[in-house]
C-alpha cells in the first residue's frame, strides 16, 4: 500500500516525502512561476500588478459614475468607445513604434501619461465635476496612451526573459493582468459602498508610483531587446502582409476580431445586467466583474504550464465562450451568474493570452511588435464598434439579448474556422500516399 514503509533515513516528524503530493505542488508552482526567478520580470510583474489593479478601479468607477449620470445603456457603449477608438484608429502604428524605441524608457513616458489622467479625473471628481463629457475626453486620451503602451509593454514582456521562458512569462503576464481584475473591481465596490467613488480614482493615481518605480529600477544590461527597426515608408503594410500571409496568424486575429467586437462587451453588459436584470447596483456589477476574473487568473495559470500554444488551442477558449457566455446569458439568479461569470472569465483569457504567446512564438523578431499591435487592434480596438452596438442591443432587448449577441457570434466565427481546418486536415491525408508511398512508415 502507498505509504505503508519509508526509507531509513527519513525523519520521523510525518513529513510527505519529496516525491509526495507537497513535493509534486512544489514542482508544479516552480514550473508555473518559473519566469518570475528573472529578476528584471520579477520587478516588473509587481509594478504591473499594483498599476493594473488601481486602473480596474477606475474603470469600474468610471462606468458606474457614467450610468449614475445617464442612466442609459448607448451612453456607457459610449464612453466605453471613447476610450478604444484610439485603439482601432492608431493601434497598428503603436506596433510600429515598438519596433523602433527603446521599450523601458517609452514604457516610462506612456505610464507618466496615465498618471496625468489619473490625476486629472482625481481632480475632477473631488471638485465634483466630472461630467459625461469629461468622461469621453479622459476615456479618449487614455485609449490613446493604450494604443501607444499595449504593444511596447506586451514585447517588453519578452525582452526580459530568455526565449524558452517566452510562453510562461507571456501567460504570467495575463495572469497578473486578469488577478488584478480581481483585485481592482472588489476594493473599487468596496470603496464605493463605504467611502465613495471618489477614492477609487485617488488610489489608481497613487498605484502608478508603483509600476514608474519598477520601470526606472530594471537592469538594462539584463534586457535581452530584439534588433531595432530603423524607420522607412511603407512599414505599417509591411506587417499587416506578413500577418496576412501566414494562415495561423490570419485565422487567429479574424477570430479575436469578432469576439472583441460582439462578445467583449462586459463593461456594457455587466452593469446593466446588475442593475436592471438582478436590481444588485454596484455591489452585483464588481462582484461579477471580480468573479469573472477570478476564473480569468485560473485559466491564465493553467496557460502557464503550456509550452506550446497554436489555433486549436484558440478554438477551444472560443468554443469555451460559447458555453459559459449563453449559461450566464440564461442564468434565472445573481448567485447563479456569478458562478458562469467565473466559467465565462477562465473562457476570456484564453483567446487574447493565447494570440499573444502564438505571435510571440511564430513571429519574425522584425515583426513581432506590429502583429502585436494588431491583436490588440482587432481585440480592444473592435470595442468602439461592439460597444455602442452591445449597448443598443441591451437597451432594446435587455441585458441577456447583449450578452448572447456575443455567445451567436463567437460560435459562428468559431464553426467556420473549425471547418476550414478540419477540410484542410482532409485534403493533407489525401495527399499522404503520394507523399509518403511506403505503408510501413505511416503511422496509425
Amino acid at each position: 500500500m502507498h505509504g505503508a514503509t519509508q526509507p531509513a533515513d527519513e525523519p520521523e516528524t510525518g513529513a510527505a516525502p519529496s516525491g509526495g503530493w507537497r513535493g509534486a505542488l512544489r514542482r508544479a508552482a516552480g514550473d508555473t512561476f518559473r519566469s518570475l526567478g528573472v529578476r528584471n520580470y520579477r520587478r516588473y510583474f509587481a509594478g504591473q500588478l499594483v498599476s493594473q489593479a488601481g486602473t480596474w478601479m477606475q474603470t469600474v468607477s468610471v462606468i458606474w459614475v457614467a450610468l449614475r449620470l445617464t442612466d442609459s445603456g448607448v451612453a456607457l457603449g459610449l464612453v466605453t468607445a471613447a476610450q478604444y477608438l484610439p485603439v482601432l484608429v492608431l493601434g497598428a502604428w503603436g506596433g510600429v513604434v515598438a519596433d523602433r524605441v527603446d521599450r523601458q524608457r517609452f514604457m516610462i513616458k506612456t505610464q507618466t501619461g496615465y498618471t496625468i489622467v489619473a490625476i486629472a479625473y482625481c481632480a475632477l471628481i473631488l471638485t465634483d465635476r466630472l461630467s459625461i463629457g469629461f468622461i469621453y475626453v479622459l476615456s479618449a486620451l487614455f485609449g490613446l496612451l493604450t494604443a501607444l503602451d499595449s504593444p511596447t509593454r506586451r514585447t517588453l514582456v519578452v525582452d526580459l526573459v530568455e526565449p524558452e521562458l517566452t510562453p510562461n512569462a507571456v501567460a504570467l503576464h495575463s495572469a497578473m493582468m486578469t488577478g488584478s481584475r480581481v483585485v481592482g473591481p472588489a476594493v473599487a465596490g468596496a470603496l464605493i459602498a463605504s467611502a465613495g467613488v471618489e477614492w477609487c480614482f485617488v488610489v489608481n493615481a497613487v498605484s502608478y508610483v508603483a509600476v514608474l518605480a519598477a520601470l526606472f529600477s530594471l537592469d538594462r544590461s539584463a534586457i535581452r531587446s530584439s534588433p531595432k527597426v530603423r524607420r522607412a515608408k511603407g512599414q505599417l503594410m509591411e506587417g499587416l502582409r506578413y500577418a496576412w500571409g501566414e494562415p495561423e496568424l490570419r485565422q487567429s486575429l479574424l477570430l479575436l476580431a469578432v469576439v472583441g467586437t460582439l462578445a467583449f462587451e462586459y463593461q456594457v453588459t455587466l452593469p446593466l445586467l446588475s442593475e436592471r436584470t438582478f436590481g444588485a447596483g454596484a455591489g452585483g456589477f464588481t462582484l461579477l466583474y471580480s468573479l469573472m476574473s477570478v476564473g480569468s487568473v485560473t485559466g491564465a495559470l493553467a496557460m502557464a504550464r503550456r509550452s506550446t500554444i497554436d489555433l486549436r488551442f484558440l478554438l477551444m477558449g472560443a468554443w469555451g465562450l460559447v458555453v459559459t457566455t449563453t449559461v450566464l446569458s440564461l442564468a434565472p439568479t445573481l448567485a447563479l451568474a456569478t458562478v458562469a461569470a467565473v466559467g465565462v472569465g477562465a473562457a476570456t483569457i484564453l483567446l487574447p493570452a493565447g494570440l499573444s504567446a502564438l505571435v510571440q512564438l511564430r513571429s519574425a523578431d522584425e515583426f513581432r511588435g506590429r502583429v502585436l499591435s494588431l491583436s490588440t487592434v482587432v481585440f480592444i480596438g473592435s470595442t468602439p464598434i461592439g460597444g455602442p452596438i452591445a449597448g443598443w442591443v441591451s437597451e432594446r432587448f435587455g441585458p441577456r439579448a447583449g450578452l448572447m449577441l456575443g455567445a451567436v457570434g463567437t460560435a459562428l466565427m468559431a464553426g467556420w474556422i473549425t471547418f476550414t481546418q478540419r477540410r484542410a486536415v482532409r485534403a493533407r491525408a489525401a495527399l499522404a500516399p503520394a507523399a509518403k508511398p511506403e505503408p510501413e512508415t505511416r503511422i496509425s
